[in-house]
């Protein structure tokens, strides 16, 4: 399959989680999606407000994350935090599940958890960050499989703040644990074009990068 810019562009959340992200950066990072016509911008919930009014008119949607990037924060809290991201503009919530309590095997808790947020986020999507680099590889099955009981619409590789990012191996393991009860994004460490096609065809539908834009621009040398 021969992926065009357009649709690589397509599936790109353009993403800024630094902490030191100031209003200018994340304006440029609103203007740069606009451009290229990313699916998403995906910034820390503070930005959202600022990002709603940027991107008002346009087609790019806003996506902001949850409990992030350590997943550690109670439901109730991550439920609020959603809420409020909703209130103010975002139309997907990235989520980190309670890492944790997924090694300890306590995949109930896991699923309560994703559950009170899907609640909290609803009209707005849930894509839920398992954190590949800390789990075995049955715990990534499991942790798939809770996502799709809780409602996710995605299950996402990566925070890109732990010890590894999304794999080729990793995104084709979630895509055939969750199958067409989910779709999958990859997110960390993904900076060129092979990256992100590679990402792709694993069965990957999203692409979380920082590189958005260097993405295209190769994309464009390539077409």
């Amino acid at each position: 399959m021969k992926w065009t810019k357009e649709m690589i562009a397509a599936s790109i959340d353009h993403t800024l989680l630094k902490a030191t992200a100031t209003e200018d950066q994340v304006k440029v990072l609103c203007s740069e999606a606009k451009q290229y016509k990313f699916k998403a911008v995906c910034i820390n919930p503070y930005w959202v407000p600022t990002c709603a009014k940027e991107l008002a008119g346009s087609d790019v949607l806003i996506a902001t994350v949850v409990g992030f990037p350590l997943g550690a924060n109670s439901s109730a809290v991550k439920a609020e935090e959603a809420r409020r991201a909703v209130a103010e503009g975002a139309r997907e919530i990235d989520m980190v599940i309670n890492i944790g309590q997924a090694k300890a095997g306590d995949w109930a808790a896991v699923r309560e958890d994703i559950a009170a947020v899907v609640k909290a986020s609803n009209p707005a999507i849930v894509k839920v960050i398992i954190e590949t680099c800390y789990l075995t590889r049955e715990e990534k099955i499991a942790a798939c499989r809770v996502a799709v009981e809780a409602g996710a619409a995605f299950v996402k590789t990566s925070t890109g703040f732990g010890t590894g990012g999304a794999t080729v191996e990793d995104v084709r393991l979630m895509k055939e644990t969750v199958g067409d009860a989910a779709l999958v994004k990859a997110s960390g460490g993904i900076k060129t074009y092979e990256d992100a096609v590679a990402m792709l065809e694993a069965g990957a539908s999203r692409i979380g990068a920082s590189a958005g834009v260097a993405i295209m621009h190769e994309a464009e040398t390539l077409a």
